[in-house]
């Protein structure tokens, strides 16, 4: 069978049988989410829930890692976030490009599998943890740097209370801007296999092979009920309320400051570097604290 492939501004798109595949393709930009690869993934949802031929979808990323979150360089000149700055409306344009593509993977109603390598970072996480099924290489890592980082409560959207199931994970997931690596990704129950790097494509494609054995209607029907045993807690609500809550926590006196005593301090503008220099600040606090205890 001939494999249809799609090849996007950001996304390489495959139908093959019953599987499709949404590669996600700016390696040269650490496969950072950009207004174009929001549409591409979405547009690529769209296709595959309309194509009755595909049960499975199976999202994956070429190049270093899985993807390393906002391309936060030029996200104020994505036509959304300037169509709407001009109208007026602070949030109009990460409402249209992160939240509701956000809660279109979380819908979608067939089979949904991730593959995952290297970094998976920021916004990229929900690219990978709202999958239905997780398989990370030994190599992956994930982290949500924008507490620590940027003066943000997280991305749009807030899923790890879901995917840890546990408060207290979720909260110093998020305080701390922890990195997770794989195999402790896979203790928390953030994903559901760890495999070597080498092993990963196969590992995935089998995976999404042994789902597409099934009915497509009964692998809905399964999705269907799993999915709404977690609306009954709340969760799509609650990812619309986390992104109006992040929109108003960026916007407070004390974030402000702190962000320009961050500059001043020299910690720079990339999240990832400036958690892990804070990491190392209340390291040091913390021996320097206890040895005057002792003393």
């Amino acid at each position: 069978m001939k494999v249809e492939r799609h090849e996007l501004e950001t996304v390489i798109y495959e139908k093959d049988g019953p599987v499709a595949r949404i590669i996600l393709n700016r390696p040269e930009k650490a496969n950072a989410q950009n207004s174009a690869m929001a549409w591409d993934v979405d547009n690529s949802l769209k296709d595959a829930e309309a194509d009755y031929a595909i049960k499975v979808v199976l999202m994956k990323a070429t190049g270093a890692g899985f993807c390393s979150g906002h391309d936060v360089a030029s996200a104020m000149t994505f036509p959304e976030f300037v169509e709407a700055r001009e109208a007026g409306h602070p949030w109009g344009g990460s409402d249209t490009l992160f939240l509701w593509p956000v809660l279109r993977l979380w819908e979608f109603p067939k089979p949904t599998v991730a593959a995952v390598h290297g970094y998976c970072l920021g916004g990229g996480t929900y690219f990978a943890l709202l999958n239905d099924i997780v398989v990370a290489a030994e190599d992956a890592y994930f982290q949500m740097p924008l507490p620590q980082g940027a003066g943000l409560p997280g991305a749009e959207t807030m899923v790890e209370p879901w995917v840890l199931m546990n408060f207290h994970q979720a909260y110093e997931y998020r305080y701390l801007s922890q990195t997770i690596d794989a195999h402790e990704a896979h203790r928390l129950g953030m994903v559901n296999r760890v495999v070597p790097r080498d092993h990963l494509d196969l590992s995935a494609e089998t995976i999404a092979l042994q789902i597409a054995q099934a009915p497509l209607s009964v692998l809905m029907g399964i999705k269907a009920g799993v999915k709404r045993a977690w609306e009954t807690m709340g969760m799509r609500v609650h990812l619309q309320s986390q992104f109006h809550v992040m929109w108003q926590v960026g916007a407070a006196g004390d974030v402000a400051a702190w962000r320009e005593e961050t500059m001043k301090n020299g910690y720079g503008p990339h999240p990832r570097r400036v958690a892990a220099q804070r990491a190392e600040i209340a390291a040091q606090m913390a021996r320097t604290s206890g040895k005057e205890r002792q003393a």
